[in-house]
């Protein structure tokens, strides 16, 4: 695993939590391989498959949701040729009255064209007790 892959591709997922913060659809898109393989699972949702779906997935999102921000803790980054996988915990503020959740996230990068573009985000709240 060369350093330098493992900078590209905490890059790339930073790159991916910029643009949801901004809630800026052409960020997301720029982030994502944009192919029928791509997978999504938002919090609480159905497994979400393709380009066309996802992208509408993220716009739904943008809309409906109050502000977010985002400070990831326990990122841990693997790259393997051409795939790189990235766990992490994101600390989520929300909203004006900023209220806080945690969510745990897998992100799969696959190398394309030289760029490194999300394939798989898969989230998941931390449901306390």
């Amino acid at each position: 695993m060369k350093a330098t892959d493992v900078g590209a591709v905490t890059g790339a997922n930073e790159a991916f939590y910029a643009a949801f913060e901004a809630a800026d659809l052409d960020r997301m898109a720029a982030c994502w391989a944009q192919d029928d393989t791509v997978c999504c699972i938002h919090p609480g949702s159905d497994l979400i498959v393709g380009w066309p779906r996802v992208s509408r997935s993220w716009a739904a999102v943008f809309v409906g949701s109050a502000r977010l921000q985002f400070f990831l803790t326990d990122v841990d980054v693997h790259v393997d040729g051409d795939t790189a996988v990235v766990t992490c915990a994101e600390n989520v503020l929300a909203g004006a009255e900023l209220s806080a959740g945690r969510v745990l996230a897998t992100n799969v990068f696959r190398r394309v064209d030289g760029e490194w573009r999300m394939v798989l985000h898969h989230a998941s709240p931390v449901l306390r007790g």
